[in-house]
């Protein structure tokens, strides 16, 4: 299948331009003239990457990138603007976008920076697929050694706001008939962030701590992304659960949940 590329932009000739390029190269496209159009698309439909103006009425590209972030984390960034001022290319990368073109941009210009785009989201999501065959891997051995026969460790309730519980052990959160079931992985990121609670914790020291290996600052926030944005959705189903864990831009994340009494 094509990849499917969405571009926001409030100028319907740029829209019609960029639709062009890209369709000629076989990409399905998908274009909305602001904001809100651009946000339903990525929660109705799996897109790769986005081609979005930073400058729009209403909700403007730094907004979108924000909500982006939390309902698609995997979908690659690359900002259009038609201001080409060094603070504008600062704001757009200090929220993760893969790229930047001047509007107009020329076509190559576009296309190159579509594929270099694509192929790092192919690359992040080949390295979560390895990741998940060697977690596979390791509780099959475990398995086959028998350490899944030991018993059950007791259970390790931590209270969280608004009379939920979290159980450590069992990886479950819940407050009342509510209930959610944590992965292992999952479980292990917001243990860390309740042992931490109110402490901003780095991108690079979380997927230290939760997968075990070192990974470059930069590309920290890809692979923790997505890991953060199930976590988020699973809060959700609690009083306040989505505000529990804060981004902090440039840095990581904290979990700043009001501590129950």
């Amino acid at each position: 299948m094509s990849a499917r590329i969405l571009v926001v932009d409030d100028e319907e000739a740029i829209r019609n331009a960029l639709t062009e390029i890209l369709a000629y190269e076989n990409y399905t496209v998908v274009s909305v003239p602001n904001g809100e159009d651009a946000i339903r698309k990525l929660a109705s439909e799996e897109i790769d990457l986005m081609l979005l103006d930073i400058r729009m009425p209403e909700m403007d590209g730094v907004e979108v990138m924000k909500k982006a972030a939390e309902i698609s984390p995997d979908t690659q960034i690359v900002m259009l603007t038609g201001h080409g001022s060094m603070d504008t290319a600062i704001e757009a990368l200090r929220h993760d976008v893969h790229d930047y073109l001047i509007k107009p941009p020329r076509r190559q210009d576009v296309l190159s920076s579509v594929a270099s785009g694509l192929a790092h989201r192919d690359e992040i999501k080949r390295k979560r697929m390895i990741l998940g065959q060697i977690e596979d891997s390791v509780v099959q051995l475990k398995d086959a050694e028998g350490i899944t026969s030991l018993p059950k460790p007791k259970r390790q309730v931590v209270p969280l706001p608004e009379r939920v519980s979290l159980d450590l052990a069992r990886r479950e959160i819940w407050r009342g008939s509510a209930r959610e079931r944590l992965t292992p992985t999952e479980g292990k990121l917001l243990e860390i962030f309740v042992t931490n609670w109110g402490r901003v914790m780095s991108h690079s020291n979380l997927v230290f701590l939760v997968q075990g290996y070192d990974v470059p600052e930069w590309e920290a926030p890809e692979v923790l992304r997505p890991l953060i944005s199930r976590l988020r959705r699973k809060l959700s189903s609690f009083p306040q659960g989505e505000k529990w864990i804060s981004s902090v831009r440039g840095i990581g994340y904290v979990f700043d949940a009001e501590v129950p009494e």
